[in-house]
């Protein structure tokens, strides 16, 4: 049975108790976010029950965390619990956004300043001799958007071939930058796991066919000069600024680079947060 009205509380007063103006409850009624008890279907004036007034007052303090309309109309739906982990989820993700932003702020500034040699001091930069090993890669042309999404996803494909066909995984994955890769230049790109039985690898290369663009390579012994970044400096554009302190850094040392910029995936991605280290940009060298 439909209420009636003299029992609910008119947009106006429940806009004042709730601490929300008229033309927000009219946006949230419109979106599902928060209906009226009632519509007078005569008048088309809403009407709510005061016990509404808590959900109001949440969709509003979640505007201030500045969550998309779509995401509180998702939370809408769900339990508390439930509700309170999408919560969880959706402000890790703004604290990577910040981490991220402030790392770029860092870097821009340095850039803007003139001062990019006490920005590069930032990093150390060591250097690390690497043996020979046989990879199974993938190659792709992709723009620097495409990134966090087709290195996880080809880092997942080719490790489960090493260790499903490959006789297991000899080192860490990582990619090889055959050309510069952003919003303009797509590469391309190659995503390499160190196998530890190449002529396993090349049948199953063989075997894909056309489903992928599989090889298997002989990665010559190198040193590697290398600094150490976080989660949140992978992150494009931030992450140039890693490779250029490296660059820099073989440079003063009289090193000459002799192979494309890499980087190279030492933990678990998932498992870290934005501060944590996950990853060494890389260029190979040689004495000059």
């Amino acid at each position: 049975m439909t209420a009636h009205p003299e029992e609910l509380l008119s947009i106006g007063v429940f806009a004042a108790r709730a601490r929300l103006s008229p033309k927000a409850l009219r946006l949230y009624d419109r979106l599902g976010l928060l209906a009226p008890a009632h519509v007078d279907e005569a008048s088309g004036y809403r009407y709510y029950r005061a016990a509404q007034i808590e959900q109001a007052r949440t969709v509003a303090l979640l505007r201030r965390l500045d969550m998309p309309l779509a995401g509180i109309a998702e939370m809408a739906g769900l339990d508390g619990e439930r509700a309170a982990r999408t919560l969880d989820a959706y402000w890790a993700g703004v604290e990577e956004r910040f981490a991220e932003q402030r790392t770029l702020a860092r870097y821009l500034r340095g850039r803007l300043s003139g001062r990019n040699t006490e920005l590069y001091a930032t990093f150390e930069v060591k250097t690390v001799d690497v043996p020979q090993t046989y990879v199974l890669s993938e190659t792709r042309h992709v723009s620097a958007g495409e990134l966090p999404a087709w290195i996880p996803a080809s880092a997942e494909r080719l490790e489960r071939a090493a260790k499903e066909e490959c006789g297991g995984i000899a080192a860490p994955h990582f990619v090889v930058y055959h050309a510069d890769v952003t919003e303009e230049s797509d590469g391309p790109a190659e995503s390499c796991v160190p196998v530890v039985d190449a002529e396993a690898a090349r049948a199953w290369a063989a075997a894909q066919g056309r489903k992928g663009d599989f090889k298997v390579r002989t990665e010559p012994a190198h040193r590697l000069a290398y600094t150490r970044i976080t989660k949140a400096q992978v992150a494009y554009p931030q992450i140039i600024a890693a490779f250029d302190a490296v660059e820099a850094w073989a440079a003063e040392q009289g090193l000459t680079v002799t192979g494309p910029c890499r980087e190279v995936y030492f933990t678990d991605w998932d498992g870290c947060g934005p501060e944590d280290e996950v990853c060494d940009v890389a260029f190979p060298v040689s004495e000059a």
